[in-house]
């Protein structure tokens, strides 16, 4: 039986990592009568969210949702432990962030990782086999100011697929994914592997690339050759799942043979994404940590691609070119815009002749 919002009343529930997705969904929780806390990592966004509440943009709305949030180095001064603390911050950041609220979860309670990238197995590692819980979200939305967001896609096209890594942690599925029903559709899942390299595909296939010419990714998409490239870039991470025996399955609630297949798989969740979760105007998560001026997760997905095929003993050409030119652009000797194309379709090619 799936808990009811009454089930959930007593639940004291932290957001830790509360940039656009984490406060979003943080903001819905808290309109459905919950007991959240908000904890981040950016001063500006504390002080702002103390001072205004969350303000959440959706279709020219903006609601203002009160919500207590803390910074980081005020952690140490709870008190009372959390049941439930969904992770929103960055794949290179699960660890620590993990090391750090570790001491503030409930002997019986559990951290969930709602984020790209493979970190179910970080939050294994720190929290244990019976206190972690993974997901994969599918929410577009941005926040380039402190306190604001704008949320891109409503509950109907928001998705999460929540599961277990480990057995002992299976009791704590159906509890976040009660939670993350409130903010979108939710899919309980026995395998949150695949689901989750399933995202990684289409991750790998969209964030660098339309980041790298500085294009939404509908734009991007439409730019004569990138939709070609951002295809092969999936096709090389599906290879992966191939080798690792990791199911190839639609997510998003997708259906038919073509959202299965590893020959259209790619091209099928590219075109439904474009179509359906994004708007014309959407930026990715990496262009909007680049316009910040902030580290992005390339590694974590596209150098994920590229590590996994080699040690298959297999190239990835476009990955390893999104690393490459992403890496230029963070160390400041390349920058974002269309000038890119050319010389990344160029190195493309120089990779694949190698």
């Amino acid at each position: 039986m799936q808990p009811t919002a009454s089930d959930l009343s007593h639940l004291r529930i932290a957001v830790l990592g509360t940039g656009a997705n984490g406060a979003g969904i943080g903001a819905d929780l808290v309109d459905a009568g919950l007991d959240v806390t908000f904890i981040d990592q950016w001063p500006a966004n504390v002080h702002a969210i103390r001072e205004h509440g969350v303000r959440v943009e959706l279709s020219g709305d903006v609601r203002a949702v009160h919500v207590p949030a803390l910074h980081l180095c005020e952690v140490a001064t709870l008190t009372e432990p959390f049941d439930v603390v969904l992770l929103l911050v960055k794949a290179y950041d699960s660890r620590w962030a993990c090391e750090l609220i570790k001491p503030h979860v409930a002997q019986d309670g559990v951290v969930a990782g709602v984020q790209n990238g493979m970190t179910g197995e970080d939050i294994v590692d720190v929290m244990g086999p019976d206190r972690a819980v993974a997901a994969v979200i599918e929410v577009t939305a941005a926040m380039y100011e402190p306190g604001y967001v704008e949320r891109h896609s409503d509950r109907s096209r928001s998705w999460f697929a929540v599961g277990a890594p480990r057995p002992e942690s299976r009791r704590h599925v159906p509890v976040v994914a009660a939670l993350l029903r409130i903010a979108g559709i939710v899919e309980e899942v026995d395998d949150i592997t695949s689901p989750k390299w399933m995202k990684l595909v289409l991750n790998a296939g969209e964030l660098a690339p339309s980041a790298i010419l500085d294009q939404s990714i509908a734009d991007c998409a439409r730019v004569p050759g990138m939709r070609e490239v951002m295809i092969e870039a999936g096709n090389e991470a599906l290879r992966v799942a191939e080798l690792d025996d990791i199911t190839i399955r639609p997510i998003f609630g997708m259906t038919g043979e073509a959202a299965g297949d590893p020959a259209t798989f790619m091209e099928t969740i590219l075109d439904e994404l474009c179509a359906n979760y994004v708007l014309s105007h959407s930026r990715s998560t990496i262009l909007q940590d680049w316009i910040k001026g902030r580290h992005a997760e390339v590694d974590d997905i596209n150098g994920l691609v590229v590590a996994r095929l080699r040690h298959h003993g297999q190239r990835s050409p476009v990955n390893q070119a999104m690393v490459e030119f992403s890496a230029d652009i963070e160390a400041a000797v390349r920058e974002r815009g269309m000038h890119n194309l050319e010389p990344l379709i160029a190195r493309i090619g120089e990779l694949k002749r190698r």
